[in-house]
This record gives C-alpha cells, structure tokens and sequence, in this order.
C-alpha cells in the first residue's frame, strides 16, 4: 500500500514538471528574438534537463542513485528560478507571468523536498 502512495506522488510530480513544461513553452515564445540563442536557449535547457532528472528519479531503485538524481533536480529548479528572476528583471516578463512561473516551480520544489526526505528516511 505505501507504494502506491508513492507512486501517486511520482506522477502529481511529473504532471506538475509537465505543466511546467507548457508554461515555460508559451511564455519564451514571447521572448525578443535576440534572446532566441542566449536566456530562451538556457532556460529550454534546464527546463527539459530537469525532466530527464525527473525519469531518471522515478525509474531508479537505488536509494543513493535516486538522492543524487533528486538532488540535481533541486539544483537544477534553482537555477530554473534565477533564468526566470533575469526574464522578469529585463522586462521579458510581467508581474504576473513571473508570480505563475515561481509558483508552479516552488510547488514542484515542494513536492521535491517530501520526495527527499522520504528517501533519506529509508
């Protein structure tokens, strides 16, 4: 039974990362052209390098393997989080896309953290 409860969790984690996805997706479109190459580049990168992070989390078995991919993940959202403080800095963003953005992100880093502690009290 907590296995399933696990398993529940795995995929809210992965819909949520998947929502992520989509947001981020619509917003850089919007992006100047200039930054096509620079700031949308890097910021489709660690986007879709965190959900490489994620499947590699959710299909590994080895607690320590899983820690280290959890981990990188947490990194990874961070960094997530200054690409978007720099889109809202230089105006590419609004008030509100970036209160959205953050928030969809501190949700998933939530999420993230219960996934952590859980593992480490294995």
């Amino acid at each position: 039974m907590p296995e399933n409860k696990h398993n529940k969790g795995n995929l809210l984690i992965y819909q949520k990362y998947l929502e992520l996805i989509y947001y981020t997706n619509d917003l850089v479109r919007k992006y100047p052209k200039s930054e096509t190459f620079a700031l949308v580049k890097e910021i489709k990168s660690t986007t879709y390098s965190g959900l490489r992070l994620l499947m590699y989390s959710i299909k590994t078995y080895n607690k320590n393997e899983k820690l280290k991919y959890l981990n990188e993940l947490d990194i990874n959202l961070n960094i997530l989080k200054v690409h978007i403080r720099l889109s809202y800095k230089y105006k590419y963003i609004n008030i509100q896309n970036y209160q959205t953005w953050s928030n969809l992100i501190t949700n998933i880093c939530n999420m993230l953290g219960g996934w952590i502690t859980a593992c480490l009290k294995k």
